[in-house]
C-alpha cells in the first residue's frame, strides 16, 4: 500500500513534494496556451508520407514517413481504399502513426509485415 502525503511549497516555479516519506524537488516549466494548442493539434494529425514513388501503371507507392516498426497492416491487397483512410500504423519512438491513402483506389501489394522494421523511404503498400 503507498503512503501518499502531500506537502507542496511554492518557491517560485520549484515545488517539494513528499511521497512515502521521501521529498522530491519539481520544476515547472511555464507554457503559454497558443503553444500548447500548437502542439496538440500536430500530434492528432495522421502522418502521410512525404515521398510518394509513381510508376507507368503500378500505382501510387506509399513510402515510411520515418523509420519505425509496423504496428499494424489494416489493408488488404486488393481492398478498396479512399484517399485519407488509414492502412497502417507505424510505431515510431512509442508512439502510433497512421498512414494514410494519398489516393483512391485498390490496394496492390502489401510490400512490408506486421512487426517487421522499416526505414524512411521503404515501401509500404501500392495502391492503384
Amino acid at each position: 500500500m503507498i503512503k501518499r502525503e502531500r506537502k507542496i511549497k511554492m518557491n517560485s516555479k520549484t515545488y517539494h513534494i513528499k511521497l512515502n516519506g521521501k521529498v522530491y524537488e519539481v520544476e515547472i516549466e511555464e507554457v503559454k496556451e497558443d503553444k500548447i494548442n500548437k502542439e496538440e493539434s500536430k500530434e492528432n494529425k495522421p502522418v502521410q508520407s512525404t515521398k510518394k514513388h509513381k510508376a507507368i501503371s503500378e500505382g501510387e507507392e506509399i513510402a515510411a514517413p520515418m523509420p519505425g516498426n509496423m504496428f499494424n497492416i489494416l489493408v488488404k491487397e486488393g481492398q478498396e481504399v479512399r484517399k485519407g483512410d488509414v492502412v497502417a500504423v507505424l510505431e515510431a519512438m512509442k508512439m502510433e502513426n497512421e498512414i494514410v491513402a494519398p489516393v483512391d483506389g485498390r490496394v496492390l501489394s502489401i510490400n512490408v509485415e506486421k512487426g517487421q522494421n522499416v526505414s524512411l523511404g521503404d515501401i509500404i503498400l501500392k495502391i492503384a
